[in-house]
């Protein structure tokens, strides 16, 4: 395995774990001996990695460590471009500003070959299909589930008739036909999923609900039988 793939793996490993990671067991999992292990963790911390530990007592890695960018590999660049093309067509316009920004920082920093290697991708994101434009700004939304903010909605059913919403919004889904908040409904007591092209106004409240945003998500999955994603 090459150096900077090992110590990639290293890192990931280490991410993996809250609590301090014997060496023996991650020397183990990479497959090295545990003076290569020592090595690669000397390697890190002199990088900047904020590595805590010592032989016989474990290692964790603190949050706030930032990977840098020339240890992607080329189908992690090729995953970045492909996000963030996608990003930039299918949200709002400040996600869109956004992706665009933080790839041109990915790619200001990264070695020549794989600079060439994103230059020349042949992934490309189509158009999307045509979605009923929302009235509302999707922004605010992403704001409103940050800060788990009550939002109070008029709401049109297919059709067109409308209804008053109190609602706990807790993520956004995004699918070829239309975009969808997905939210507790103290109307009906229970989960609801609100089409933005529906929603013909929204007032938010400045209130905030009173469950927090990962509880309802683990909530909603059980209920949806849907799985946890893993990062």
């Amino acid at each position: 395995m090459a150096r900077t793939q090992r110590l990639l793996d290293l890192l990931q490993l280490l991410r993996s774990h809250r609590y301090p990671v014997a060496g023996q067991d991650l020397a183990h999992t990479l497959g090295i001996s545990l003076r290569t292990l020592y090595r690669d963790i000397a390697t890190l911390q002199a990088q900047g990695a904020d590595i805590e530990g010592e032989p016989g007592l474990g290692y964790v890695l603190r949050p706030g460590f930032m990977l840098p960018p020339l240890m992607f590999t080329r189908e992690e660049i090729e995953a970045l471009v492909l996000g963030s093309r996608w990003v930039a067509r299918r949200t709002d316009d400040h996600l869109a500003s956004s992706a665009r920004s933080a790839l041109a920082k990915i790619t200001h920093v990264l070695p020549d070959d794989l600079k060439d290697h994103l230059a020349a991708t042949h992934l490309l994101i189509g158009p999307a299909s045509d979605q009923k434009p929302a009235k509302i700004d999707l922004s605010r939304i992403r704001v409103a589930i940050r800060d788990e903010e009550i939002l109070h909605l008029v709401y049109a059913d297919e059709k067109g008739n409308e209804t008053e919403r109190e609602i706990w919004p807790f993520a956004l889904g995004f699918f070829e036909q239309a975009r969808m908040i997905v939210a507790w409904c103290t109307l009906r007591q229970g989960f609801r999923h609100f089409r933005m092209d529906r929603i013909e106004r929204m007032m938010p409240t400045g209130q905030r609900y009173p469950r927090r945003r990962q509880a309802l998500m683990k909530e909603w999955k059980a209920v949806k039988r849907i799985p946890d994603q893993p990062l």
